[in-house]
């Protein structure tokens, strides 16, 4: 599956500044609906070199957020952003006192500058759960408290991504925040017919898609867990998706074309295995092996073997986060790389949202309800 734009024409030109930008998954879910970036911002060099190399003309800045203030003339239609969330995410250490935890407030700082008509916040579920440790109550409903007080209509929700065109399970907790209130009947993206991997990643595992930037598949995997035995093998023998760490993990690694992937993740390493694939569970010597973190533990460890294995590339952590194959990742190493995929936001999920925030700012400028005709269809998508 070849995954690019599809260029289309649009009646009104909104105006996106994005906050927090990353490698620019939300910013291309809304490019793609009609909207132009007036700049993106972000702290991270090689997100910004990214964004520089392949969308100069969104004005891409350098720099911290907390000390970004937007030109006196910049009124943008949309402001994004995909707030860090490392203080809030189960893969870190959620703690309620991570300054990283309040850097919403900049958001609403620079929303009160720049006066857009919406605002819409990105995040993990822990929101929900995870105290404002200034206020006692959770971390959403600071959010949503705070947005009001500045003259928003609020609406959130949970979105699990494979119900919204992405191919895999993450489940985000979005803000959709109207300055001048939403349009009449309005309602945020619904979800449809759950996305697999298939069309996204067949066409690398058995190389018939192979002239792409970030894509070097190398059969050969190292491990000192798994084991790629050599063996002889049929070539039509299928090819599996599978976990490669993580392995005290309670799900089974091997994974299936005809369901979406879980997660994709900065650490969580996936890959593929051929040939007389096996899949067990073994008990690991923590007396005398390797890398042994905690010696008293019992818990059995999932390892693979097969005839041959291989890491997935960049490209194939790309496609499972929907970014287009013309969409460049650079890095000092795979490392820089990785989690610039795996902090994105999907860019087809971020199209559903554009989507969804285009038709009501067109139903608001023409005073009509609300009214999305593909809510329960599929959107044409990349």
């Amino acid at each position: 599956m070849k995954i690019n734009h599809l260029h289309r024409k649009f009646p009104h030109n909104y105006t996106v500044l994005s906050l927090f930008s990353g490698a620019g998954g939300l910013d291309l879910g809304f490019e793609a609906e009609g909207f132009k970036l007036l700049a993106a911002i972000d702290n991270n060099p090689w997100c910004i070199k990214t964004i520089q190399y392949n969308r100069p003309q969104w004005n891409p800045i350098l720099g911290d957020v907390c000390t970004y203030n937007p030109p006196l003339e910049a009124h943008p239609d949309v402001l994004l952003a995909g707030v860090p969330c490392q203080g809030f995410s189960l893969g870190g250490e959620r703690n309620n006192h991570d300054p990283r935890n309040l850097l919403y407030q900049q958001v609403l700082r620079i929303a009160h500058l720049c006066q857009p008509r919406v605002i819409i916040i990105e995040n993990v579920l822990n929101l929900r759960t995870m105290k404002a440790p200034h206020t006692g109550v959770s971390f959403a409903q600071q959010i949503a408290t705070e947005l009001e007080d500045i003259g928003y209509e609020v609406l959130a929700d949970i979105f699990k991504v494979s119900h919204y065109g992405v191919p895999q399970t993450r489940r985000r907790f979005v803000f959709v925040a109207f300055r001048d209130g939403r349009p009449p009947c309005y309602f945020l993206p619904r979800p449809e017919s759950e996305t697999t991997i298939r069309d996204y990643l067949y066409d690398l595992a058995y190389s018939q898609t192979t002239d792409l930037p970030n894509h070097q598949p190398s059969w050969g995997f190292k491990s000192t867990v798994h084991q790629e035995t050599g063996a002889p093998f049929d070539p039509t023998e299928p090819i599996f998706p599978v976990r490669l760490s993580r392995t005290a993990s309670d799900g089974n690694p091997i994974r299936s074309f005809d369901a979406p992937f879980p997660a994709i993740d900065t650490a969580t390493l996936w890959g593929w295995a051929q040939g007389n694939v096996i899949a067990a569970r073994y008990h690991k010597d923590r007396c005398n092996g390797k890398f042994v973190r905690n010696p008293a533990a019992d818990v059995t460890l999932w390892r693979i073997s097969a005839s041959r294995l291989r890491a997935f590339t960049p490209r194939e952590y790309a496609r499972l986060q929907t970014f287009p194959d013309d969409w460049v990742f650079l890095g000092g190493n795979k490392r820089d790389i990785q989690q610039q995929i795996g902090n994105a936001v999907p860019v087809q999920f971020a199209r559903k949202l554009a989507r969804n925030v285009r038709i009501a700012l067109d139903c608001l400028g023409q005073g009509e309800p609300f009214f999305d005709d593909m809510a329960e269809g599929n959107l044409l998508l990349f």
